[in-house]
């Protein structure tokens, strides 16, 4: 087993899934995710949604690079960020509010449990 593993979609088999309907709050957000590493709490990839805005909740520590797209994530009590290609950010635990994927969004990602 390689130590070097590149983040890139021929890395993984693609999982395709969606918000819980519960949750979705506009459109008909579909997801596609590439789960390269998952191992001892910690994940990464490569993730990719369909328009739609839903309601999210982070118990975990999550890093985004955003390679193309344009999201809207709102915290809740909070202004409205606007991300897209090359922003990079961290949600925090404790986060609550919505994402919403404006134009189709993809992003690499990594959290921490």
């Amino acid at each position: 087993m390689s130590h070097f593993v590149r983040i890139s979609e021929e890395s993984a088999a693609p999982e395709d899934s969606a918000p819980a309907p519960e949750k979705v709050i506009a459109g008909d957000p579909r997801h596609r995710t590439w789960n390269i590493e998952e191992r001892g709490g910690l994940y990464a990839g490569i993730w990719e949604s369909t328009p739609g805005t839903w309601a999210i909740s982070y118990d975990e520590w999550e890093y985004c690079r955003i390679l193309s797209g344009r999201s809207v994530i709102t915290e809740e009590g909070g202004a409205a960020e606007e991300v897209g290609a090359g922003d990079s950010f961290i949600l925090r635990p404790g986060f609550r509010g919505t994402w919403e994927v404006v134009e189709t969004t993809r992003k690499e990602y990594v959290i921490l449990l």
